[in-house]
């Protein structure tokens, strides 16, 4: 699925199944939750964070690829009721950082 298809995939669910999109606030906020699981599951699956029953290692990964695709969602949500072509913003972003981060990155002693 392209980005575009995302955009259009997501308002359709919204739309039909969802009834309407929450406001930009609330989703703002919903954002900020599901990022908020995602750190939670890589302290714990990365990081030095154990987990509080043996259980929740077990599906620790297939939760950490459902929360990230909830953020994925949300912010689906906030670029379509911004009007943001997340295709073009990418895009633009990643030019950016051509440009800006090209020669910096290569010459970093750190990365190699």
């Amino acid at each position: 699925m392209t980005i575009k298809e995302v955009q259009s995939t997501v308002d359709n669910w919204i739309n039909t199944i969802g009834i309407r999109y929450y406001d930009e606030l609330t989703n703002t906020a919903i954002l900020m939750e599901e990022v908020g699981e995602v750190a939670r599951l890589m302290a714990r699956i990365y990081g030095e964070q154990s987990f509080k029953k043996p259980e929740d290692a077990a599906t620790a990964k297939a939760d950490l690829a459902d929360e990230m695709a909830d953020v994925l969602f949300v912010l689906t949500c906030l670029a379509n009721q911004a009007d943001i072509d997340l295709t073009e913003a990418i895009q633009k972003n990643l030019d950016k950082k051509t440009k800006r981060d090209k020669e910096r990155h290569a010459n970093n002693e750190k990365l190699k």
